[in-house]
């Protein structure tokens, strides 16, 4: 079992969304996070003053899969999420040792 976290822009949601329904993906988690990398922020004016924004709006979303799923799962989220600008974001996948529907107590990749 594999979680994927992926750091998008945040107008890219309902692509990236549609993209992992197409391939079977029925579940995921979204949470709005603030950051940055190569961006490094921008600058604004805000009534005749200018003023660093240090941190850009992005959002992260989790999605915890069966392994055998992991490079469709990157190649969907690549694609829909992609526009060809500094700041599109990153995957990141990491091993899940284990996994519980509290509802039912089913473990493992029965619970995902």
């Amino acid at each position: 079992m594999k979680i994927v976290m992926a750091i998008i822009k945040p107008f890219k949601l309902e692509e990236v969304r549609d993209a992992l329904t197409t391939i079977g993906v029925h579940g995921l988690t979204v949470t709005e996070v603030k950051g940055y990398g190569r961006q490094k922020g921008h600058t604004e004016i805000y009534r005749g003053a200018e003023y660093a924004v240090s941190f850009l709006p992005k959002l992260k979303i989790e999605v915890a899969i069966n392994s055998d799923l992991v490079p469709q799962v990157i190649d969907a989220i690549s694609e829909a999420a992609k526009t060809g600008q500094i700041g599109d974001g990153k995957i990141f996948v990491s091993s899940i040792e284990q996994a519980v529907r509290i509802r039912t107590g089913e473990r493992d990749q029965d619970a995902l």
